[in-house]
């Protein structure tokens, strides 16, 4: 019996250690699949979301780790809403998030701030084990030049 296993073509599902090289290849990830998806890598959508998914991924690999467990990285491409869905899990749920001052001298805390910033809409979710965080990207934005590029001459 032949058994077909059919995955969207619009979602990713990963599983990723909780290291530094699961938050990285959680960022390699994300613009593989938006390349996939018809969004290049060099576009605004997918260098928003590649950053975007290295925070929640840093975050999780270093505040939500448990030792043996995984967290995960999902990504849900939903145009008929203009959104791009980024969730990463982790297994802990006993650490609520954490805005910190982000003060000129501070060499971290400012993570959160800058994913409020890039997101249409963002939160927290409990679960069994552990939490979600979720963003919430306009897909419209990779329609528009990447503002890394410089303009036109004259």
């Amino acid at each position: 019996m032949n058994v077909e296993i059919s995955t969207p073509t619009t979602e990713l599902v990963q599983r990723l250690s909780s290291t530094p090289r699961g938050a990285r290849l959680a960022r390699r990830l994300t613009g593989t699949a938006l390349a996939t998806w018809g969004y290049p890598h060099d576009g605004d959508l997918s260098h928003t979301a590649q950053l975007v998914v290295a925070e929640l991924a840093a975050n999780a690999v270093t505040h939500g780790r448990v030792p043996g467990r995984d967290f995960e990285l999902r990504l849900q491409l939903l145009p008929e809403k203009d959104t791009l869905r980024i969730e990463v899990s982790d297994a802990r749920g006993d650490r609520a998030l954490r805005f910190l001052d982000g003060r000129l001298e501070d060499e971290n805390g400012r993570g959160l701030v800058v994913v409020q910033v890039l997101a249409k809409l963002w939160g927290v979710a409990e679960r069994d084990v552990g939490k979600t965080v979720w963003v919430e990207l306009a897909l419209s934005a990779g329609r528009r030049p990447c503002p890394r590029r410089p303009g036109p001459a004259g």
